[in-house]
């Protein structure tokens, strides 16, 4: 079983039962050591429970073996993540991606349409979104909770999205340490992986365009907050993205005190040239942080920049808020990005 399956979490809650039971019909029975010891057992069983369900809810371990080892098996580079491979789907691939600039070293998930391995289309380099994950989480919450592929399968064969290439990077080397895709002082440069690492790794690999018109990013929860800051802090790689249910500030201490400053996006967008790219945000009337993070940097923004805003009045912060706000912030980016373009035959094929 795995370990977020409801299986493993009805065997623990029926554990938890059993145990709390037990310890009251025998209680009378047993010693002080006795009492002492299934008490314990009965809390350590409850605490593991809740852990559980808080995983299922986070993804912070998709996995047993990531539980037990916090480092990540460097995956197979040809390994498809989705079972179908029908010619009308894209393909879910996990790459291992190395980081000269950050010194990072870490698998990343990549969608690639279908359109990419047409033979009529092999030398046709196509736009990028960064997808950023939350946290507590990982790449794969964007799969397995929010369904990205079946989106954007289902986006692009309604033309509502022109065919693009997805990258799903991960935003810490360490699922316990948050690092809101900052380079933070003394710690992991994510920042620089996820904006430089990253881009140059896909555009040495894949098939896809360089120029900043065809690049956009979105996220979720924390990764809302990537999305508009790297946007904003990077207009030179990125043209648009896309926020669901962000925050203006970091929430972290970054090591330089840029949380109150260059990092939180009303100061930035307050005391700083606004630069001549497109913002979407998404937040549920009934979350307040998320809310009134997004209204504050709404109410800041000026021109050059634009944002179209988004609001659903139910759902709080929660998978089914963002599975509402998916496919429409999707097809907005996409709406603002470069198409796919054709290159001269002397294109190195990928």
């Amino acid at each position: 079983m795995s370990i977020d399956s409801a299986w493993t979490l009805t065997l623990a809650v029926l554990l938890v039962l059993l145990l709390t039971v037990g310890l009251a019909w025998w209680w009378d029975r047993l010693r002080i050591l006795g009492r002492a010891l299934s008490s314990l057992a009965v809390v350590v069983s409850l605490t593991g429970t809740a852990a559980l369900r808080l995983n299922q809810l986070t993804e912070a371990y998709p996995s047993w073996d990531a539980l037990v080892d916090a480092t990540p098996r460097p995956p197979d580079p040809d390994e498809a993540a989705l079972p179908d491979t029908a010619p009308d789907r894209g393909r879910l691939m996990t790459y291992q991606v190395a980081g000269p600039a950050s010194g990072l070293d870490m698998p990343m998930l990549v969608y690639l349409p279908a359109a990419y391995f047409d033979p009529a289309q092999q030398t046709v380099e196509f736009p990028v979104i960064e997808a950023l994950h939350g946290y507590p989480g990982t790449p794969e919450t964007w799969v397995r909770r929010l369904d990205i592929a079946g989106h954007l399968d289902r986006e692009i064969a309604a033309g509502r999205m022109a065919p693009t290439v997805v990258l799903l990077p991960r935003q810490t080397p360490d699922r316990l340490l948050d690092t809101e895709c900052l380079d933070l002082t003394g710690g992991p440069k994510a920042e620089t992986y996820i904006t430089q690492d990253v881009p140059a790794w896909a555009l040495a690999n894949l098939r896809v365009r360089d120029d900043r018109a065809a690049w956009g990013l979105i996220g979720y929860s924390a990764g809302a907050y990537c999305a508009m800051n790297l946007v904003l802090k990077h207009p030179d790689r990125y043209v648009a993205a896309a926020a669901l249910s962000g925050l203006a500030g970091p929430g972290i201490k970054v090591g330089d005190k840029s949380e109150d400053t260059t990092n939180n996006i009303p100061w930035r967008l307050r005391h700083l040239p606004q630069p001549q790219v497109s913002l979407w945000i998404g937040w549920a009337a009934d979350e307040k942080n998320a809310r009134i993070g997004s209204q504050q940097v709404v109410k800041a923004v000026r021109p050059p920049l634009t944002v179209q805003t988004a609001v659903v009045p139910h759902g709080g912060h929660s998978h089914a808020t963002w599975r509402q706000m998916e496919a429409p912030a999707l097809d907005w980016l996409s709406a603002r990005l470069a198409r796919p373009i054709t290159r001269q035959a002397d294109v190195r094929l990928r």
